[in-house]
């Protein structure tokens, strides 16, 4: 019995107790105590209880709500997540679930509030092992308990792939399957170097050749490891990783080795997607600098290949396309002509794996320049007087802007623009850009007028823009 009522009296000669026994009106329920555990026989089960009476001990562990409980227990005979929950009681519950002796409980669940005031909680159980389930009123300790309780334990049928032994053969790669880990457990022995879950399933590969393998999963959640071996209790880990790190299992398969694949949840639980594939080849991607390179320039060249199975990638060798060749990850070249050069970029990744691409860089080399200006040397106020601009142009019929401006007191000043096509010519020849241009008076006060001339390219860049500027002889003003 949990609380007994005791009437204490005083004497001189010592101290005397009464036990008083219970009322007719209290009952203590019959599975009030630990040691009186309703035991559970089969899954499914239910059950209706009155725990208005039902008390706390003293000895009830404490790391959950203890206050007014009651105790049912059961025997784990397969794996297979468990499930218990007091859904539909008439008050406010706190459930949890503990294994070991009476002075050494060990908790492995607990749950107050899952839907509305009832609980809820999961637990993948070892086969064998006896787990005991205490209900409490919420919150505190001490006292007296609840009321209409409802309480009920299902299990799931586990996966198939469930353990080691009943591991699911993969014959052929790729292979992809899903899972609720939700009904999946644990088993003694299984490895936990890599990660500790609280569900597993299994997998199991033989190749017929030696290959890279990839194994992962989608799932945060996810975690995979890869072994060889045929006791469970006695596996040899060849690669793991948590999907969490967003690192697949990568490594090398040896023709005719199994190998054992342990996919696990190492937070939270349910569906998980696992895929085991042949390595695919790191996808190799560059890009250059400037992009649209001269003959007059350094080209950059940089790597941006990525690797899928996320290995390091160490080595990139370069083929510019014109006989030359370059490492690493950022070389630069420049090429002698213009032409069309197709660039080959291989990247080596640290376990072996290869993968290449191409691209054609067009080099072209457009330029053109002021070779001359040409305005009087004298003038008057008033006086309309001509200036011409020479362009020079050597390899491409180019669009080419003149722009025209005076000089001031401040710097240059628009006196106008003409656009014009420029043929290509090896001979010297020359397109002239006219303009007209009034003497003023700022012009006399000066004594003089300046004219700069700049050429600008239209939808090209200028390979060598430095000679694209020319500033006349200054025209004296009388």
């Amino acid at each position: 019995m949990r609380t007994i009522c005791q009437r204490v009296i005083a004497a001189l000669s010592g101290v005397v107790v009464v036990a008083v026994a219970p009322t007719a009106a209290y009952a203590a329920p019959a599975n009030d105590d630990f040691a009186a555990a309703t035991a559970i026989a089969t899954l499914p089960y239910t059950t209706s209880q009155d725990t208005s009476d039902a008390t706390s001990d003293p000895g009830d562990p404490t790391g959950c709500s203890s206050n007014g409980s009651v105790w049912f227990s059961y025997t784990a005979t397969s794996v297979g997540l468990i499930e218990a929950n007091t859904f539909g009681s008439g008050y406010d519950t706190v459930l949890s679930a503990w294994t070991g002796a009476p002075d050494s409980l060990s908790m492995w669940a607990c749950n107050d509030d899952t839907s509305g005031l009832q609980s809820q909680i999961r637990l993948s159980p070892t086969p064998g092992t006896t787990y005991y389930f205490m209900v409490a009123v919420c919150c505190g300790s001490g006292g007296s308990g609840g009321g209409s309780l409802q309480f009920a334990v299902s299990q799931s049928q586990p996966a198939g792939n469930d353990s080691f032994g009943n591991a699911t053969s993969v014959t052929a790669l790729p292979f992809t399957d899903e899972q609720d880990l939700t009904t999946a457990g644990t088993e003694p022995g299984e490895p936990t170097g890599c990660f500790t879950a609280s569900s597993t399933v299994w997998y199991s590969y033989t190749p017929a050749t030696t290959q890279s393998v990839m194994a992962s999963t989608q799932e945060y959640f996810g975690a995979v490891a890869a072994y060889t071996g045929s006791d469970i209790s006695a596996l040899s880990q060849v690669s793991c990783s948590r999907q969490a790190d967003y690192q697949p299992v990568v490594f090398t398969a040896q023709a005719g080795t199994t190998y054992h694949f342990q996919v696990g949840a190492v937070s939270g639980t349910g569906i998980v997607h696992f895929r085991l594939e042949a390595t695919p080849a790191p996808s190799a991607s560059f890009g250059y600098y400037p992009g649209d390179p001269s003959a007059f320039d350094t080209v950059e060249f940089y790597d941006r290949s990525w690797d899928p199975a996320r290995v390091d990638i160490v080595s990139q060798a370069w083929d510019f396309g014109d006989g030359t060749t370059g490492t690493g990850p950022y070389p630069t070249h420049r090429y002698g002509k213009d032409g069309d050069y197709t660039v080959t970029l291989t990247v080596t990744t640290r376990d072996g794996r290869t993968g290449s691409t191409s691209m054609v860089i067009p080099v072209r080399t457009h330029d053109v320049s002021i070779v001359r200006l040409t305005a009087p040397g004298t003038a008057r106020v008033g006086q309309t007087i001509g200036i011409n601009v020479y362009v020079k142009n050597t390899r491409y019929i180019e669009d080419v802007q003149v722009t025209l401006l005076r000089s001031t007191s401040t710097g240059f000043a628009l006196v106008g623009s003409s656009t014009q096509q420029v043929v290509a010519t090896t001979t010297g020849q020359t397109t002239r850009f006219s303009f007209n241009y009034t003497v003023t008076g700022d012009d006399l006060a000066a004594g003089k007028v300046t004219f700069k001339a700049t050429a600008t390219l239209l939808g090209h860049r200028d390979a060598l823009p430095a000679d694209n500027e020319l500033i006349s002889t200054p025209v004296r003003v009388g």
